[in-house]
């Protein structure tokens, strides 16, 4: 990592050995049983609030710590990913797409209820956008949320949704008003409210100790006071809160490629054919090579981008390209490492394996590669 420097300080390497015990002790030993289980305990979020992770990137009167601080974020989540699990990871973070707007845009009475019990652990709390008809549409989306009176009757459903199943809290977009973007507003709704229901745990191909769930609202009657920011103006709280799970994703793909070559490198190293280790094959090693190369380019610009983000600089387009450019290569350096692993890389007890089938929704979630392509495009002037 000492080609970053100029990003990461001495508290970031604080925070990154600090993260990194944690997942030592408290995942590690597990995270095996755990992804057979398809679930990882509970007290996972608590244990994780009262190391202080959570709270990270969130404001100390709440809870939290280093706050404006997007390395140490960037740091905290670098070391969580290195668990091998990305699928526990979007479920244990899942605060950081469901409570940034509760933090920004919420009353101060729930703010103030429910930002500090999320940070220690206590509370879960997920984002609820895409839905059945739609996913990366948001402006279209169809889950409606009509006022009477003190409360808004909320009538529709989501799918998709990480930590659905065992959420506290759920950060809900829905449309208050006319069709497009200007039509769509933010709701809290908290489990247990009548006419909400959260549907069956859903399977998946990858991210398997993951909680996704389907959510129903049937004649839902939530509070106005929920209103998350001014009615009908949702929208641009959802996509400045995009920008931050792209760069989130764009980590991950990351991190999962470099995992997957500290794997290939390894198992190349040992390997023997026809008498040597298969890494003094030119083949191997000039793929090793490309793949080496093509991680240190993504991780370079995902981090620029981060580094104008932390200074308030807008990236739209830029950090589209980053998520797209960081999963292209995760995508290649997955698929390369099962290959240089041969049969041993299609095995469950290869950590390779579970990085193949866990990158696979990279390039989907949070906007899918089309969508930034789209997004690429407007910002080019096209």
């Amino acid at each position: 990592m000492a080609a970053f420097q100029e990003y990461f300080d001495e508290s970031h390497q604080l925070v990154r050995d600090s993260v990194r015990r944690f997942v030592e002790r408290e995942i590690l030993p597990h995270i095996d049983d755990w992804e057979e289980a398809e679930e990882f305990p509970r007290e996972l979020y608590k244990k994780a609030g009262d190391a202080g992770i959570l709270g990270i990137g969130f404001p100390e009167p709440f809870g939290g710590s280093h706050e404006g601080d997007l390395f140490a974020k960037i740091a905290a989540s670098e070391e969580l990913i290195r668990c091998g699990s990305t699928g526990l990871v979007s479920s244990l973070c899942s605060l950081d797409i469901g409570l940034p707007p509760v933090l920004k845009w919420a009353r101060p009475a729930i703010r103030d209820r429910v930002v500090p019990e999320v940070l220690a652990g206590d509370k879960i709390i997920a984002l609820a956008i895409t839905e059945p008809g739609g996913g990366s549409d948001v402006a279209n989306l169809q889950t409606r949320a009509v006022r009477e009176g003190d409360h808004y009757r909320v009538t529709g459903s989501k799918t998709f949704i990480t930590s659905g199943v065992r959420a506290d809290y759920y950060t809900v977009a829905v449309r208050t008003g006319g069709e497009g973007f200007g039509g769509v507003s933010l709701l809290l709704v908290e489990k247990g409210t009548g006419g909400f229901s959260v549907g069956r745990k859903l399977k998946k191909m990858g991210w398997w100790c993951s909680d996704t769930a389907e959510l129903f609202f049937d004649d839902c009657r939530v509070p106005v006071e929920n209103l998350i920011g001014a009615e009908n103006m949702g929208f641009a709280g959802i996509m400045a809160n995009f920008q931050s799970e792209r760069l989130a994703l764009a980590l991950m793909a990351n991190m999962t490629a470099q995992m997957a070559l500290e794997d290939a490198l390894a198992w190349a190293r040992d390997r023997k054919a026809f008498g040597k280790p298969i890494s003094k094959f030119q083949v191997i090693k000039h793929r090793l090579a490309e793949m080496a190369t093509q991680l240190e380019v993504s991780r370079e610009f995902t981090y620029r981008q981060a580094a104008k983000m932390a200074v308030g600089k807008s990236v739209v387009k830029e950090i589209s390209m980053a998520k797209n450019f960081a999963t292209d290569v995760s995508d290649r350096i997955v698929y390369d490492a099962t290959q240089i692993l041969g049969g041993m890389g299609f095995m469950r007890e290869s950590r390779v394996e579970r990085l193949y089938r866990d990158n696979r929704i990279l390039s989907i979630g949070g906007g899918t590669r089309e969508i930034m392509n789209e997004i690429i495009s407007k910002q080019m002037g096209l």
